[in-house]
């Protein structure tokens, strides 16, 4: 059975604008119609999971529920080592007062830790399910390590990029192109698994091989 069809409209059951703008860019060439959760009136979920796949799924099934449609959810947050991995699943309301107010506490809280102890990771798994009671859900996992640096850099994407330095482009994540970052984020590696998930499942049994 096809998991979903062409040109079929998926929920993006999120209410974070920067999330939707990256998951629509990444998800794009699936042909799918993404549309917010908003434009149907879901409700914010009460995220009540121990873990990042327990929130999505959360997330999921709450818009799957509402709309009829198959639903599409991230939940994602930041892991600091010296932090035992704090924010982690609370990385949105870790300072309840948004992003500024995150990166502020989160500075205070490494506050005199060398770059060594600064250790990071940006964690994020994505949900699709076909429907609200949608038994096996299609669930994947992404990673992308960094470590926090000492004051901010960048104006681009949200959240903590700011002050997470990726190694391998000697930059913060808000100091990255849009394009490059949906290409090696966290979301995108996570994302890049969804898609062939799905274009599996839009492969026509005449035509496995198409």
């Amino acid at each position: 059975m096809n998991v979903i069809a062409p040109q079929q409209t998926v929920v993006l059951a999120s209410g974070n604008p920067g999330k939707l703008t990256e998951l629509a860019r990444i998800l794009e060439p699936l042909g799918l119609q993404l549309r917010a959760q908003s434009e149907f009136g879901v409700p914010e979920v009460d995220e009540t999971g121990l873990t990042f796949v327990e929130n999505a799924i959360l997330k999921a099934r709450a818009a799957a529920q509402h709309t009829g449609l198959p639903a599409v959810a991230d939940d994602s947050g930041l892991e600091v080592d010296f932090l035992q991995g704090a924010p982690g699943i609370r990385s949105a309301r870790y300072a309840e007062g948004g992003d500024e107010a995150n990166n502020r506490k989160l500075l205070a809280a490494l506050a005199g830790v060398p770059k060594a102890g600064r250790s990071a990771r940006y964690q994020c798994v994505v949900v699709f399910m076909r429907h609200a009671l949608d038994p096996t859900p299609v669930i994947c996992q992404g990673s992308w390590e960094g470590h926090i640096l000492e004051q901010p850099a960048g104006s681009g994407g949200f959240g903590y990029d700011p002050l997470f330095h990726v190694a391998a482009f000697n930059c913060s994540a808000a100091e990255l192109a849009p394009r490059t970052k949906n290409r090696v984020s966290h979301r995108a590696i996570a994302c890049a698994q969804l898609e062939q998930a799905l274009l599996g499942s839009l492969r026509s049994p005449e035509s496995p091989g198409s």
